[in-house]
């Protein structure tokens, strides 16, 4: 099998051919229509997912039913509710695909079982985990420091194809901004 998601974790470390061999074999690719959840929140995962193709986006539900995006991933990332795996706890939010999309999987507890055969895993969960870490202390930030239109300006720098791709209140719910403020700061851009 030609995996893109292995192609990803080669440009991260370098793994040797039986581990390769071994890692296609955990690998099964599905296609998932636009609306459709990865993971929801409530329930149990132990996938982690890879996109090929497509845009997925995580989000948070309150008590009262809004939604709170907490980011946006397109092709070449992964997915996963990590924090719920290895706690074998529910998820806190879902992953849902704003696209359709085609994505790769991999059990994660049988993928777990290659990091006692090679480094190379433990070498790639790592960065993975690095990455994840400095997006999660960037929104902390910008939160904490940026006002909404300074938080839009990095939006559309972070992600210059999305904005014909989301709809507005989806945008609006990751920047933390009612849908009507953010048509304000869109028309000073735009204008």
């Amino acid at each position: 099998m030609n995996s893109r998601f292995l192609e990803f974790i080669k440009k991260i470390t370098n793994v040797p051919e039986e581990q390769q061999y071994k890692f296609t074999e955990l690998v099964s690719t599905s296609h998932m229509q636009k609306s459709v959840a990865f993971i929801r929140a409530g329930s149990y995962s132990k996938s982690i997912g890879y996109v090929d193709e497509g845009l997925f986006r995580y989000f948070y539900t309150s008590k009262e039913g809004i939604e709170y995006t907490k980011g946006f991933f397109d092709k070449n990332n992964v997915l996963s509710s990590y924090s719920a795996i290895i706690e074998n706890r529910e998820s806190y939010f879902t992953i849902e695909a704003l696209e359709d999309s085609i994505i790769e999987t991999v059990d994660y507890y049988k993928f777990k079982q290659l990091f006692t055969e090679h480094p190379c895993w433990n070498e790639f969960l790592v960065k993975l985990l690095e990455k994840g870490f400095i997006t999660k202390e960037t929104r902390e930030r910008e939160f904490l420091l940026l006002n909404a239109e300074e938080r839009y300006k990095n939006f559309l720098e972070r992600f210059p194809n999305l904005e014909s791709r989301v709809r507005q209140h989806i945008i609006a719910s990751y920047l933390g901004i009612a849908p009507e403020s953010l048509s304000r700061i869109r028309k000073k851009f735009f204008t």
